[in-house]
């Protein structure tokens, strides 16, 4: 199995201006290595919904894509902090810790990790007062 595609993506922290930048960049590159509609689709929604998180609720962070000769897209949002406190409850549809700003702006609905979530083939998250990492995969095969 090898590498077909690397890129990292810097997130600022209450970046609301640069909001999907990195997510509309991450679907195109993948569209021009041929990832069908549906799945960039799929690809689209969680990456927006994570980058989204990134901005309103951690300290910034690094988004990482991965392609491998197989089909296999790997996307990790990995931040510093400072963790969501009950994953259980940040995983039910409409709950939400986002800020006023953040809501005033139009985001924190409290559907992000249930979307993401829903239209990922693999979902994997962990998360702790140092940072959470969210690792989802796609089969573009």
């Amino acid at each position: 199995m090898a590498t077909v595609l690397h890129k990292e993506f810097i997130i600022e922290r209450d970046d609301y201006d640069n909001a999907g930048n990195a997510s509309s960049r991450i679907k195109q590159t993948l569209a021009q290595l041929g990832v069908p509609s549906p799945i960039l689709r799929r690809i689209a929604v969680a990456a927006y919904e994570a980058e989204i998180n990134m901005i309103i609720h951690a300290w910034g962070g690094k988004i990482t894509v991965d392609v491998d000769d197989t089909g296999k897209i790997r996307i990790e949002f990995r931040d510093p902090g400072p963790g969501i406190p009950d994953l259980s409850k940040a995983l039910t549809p409409g709950w939400s810790t986002a800020s006023p700003k953040a809501r005033e702006l139009g985001f924190g609905a409290g559907m992000g990790l249930p979307n993401i979530k829903r239209v990922s083939d693999d979902f994997d998250i962990k998360s702790s007062p140092e940072g959470t990492t969210l690792t989802l995969g796609f089969n573009a095969l």
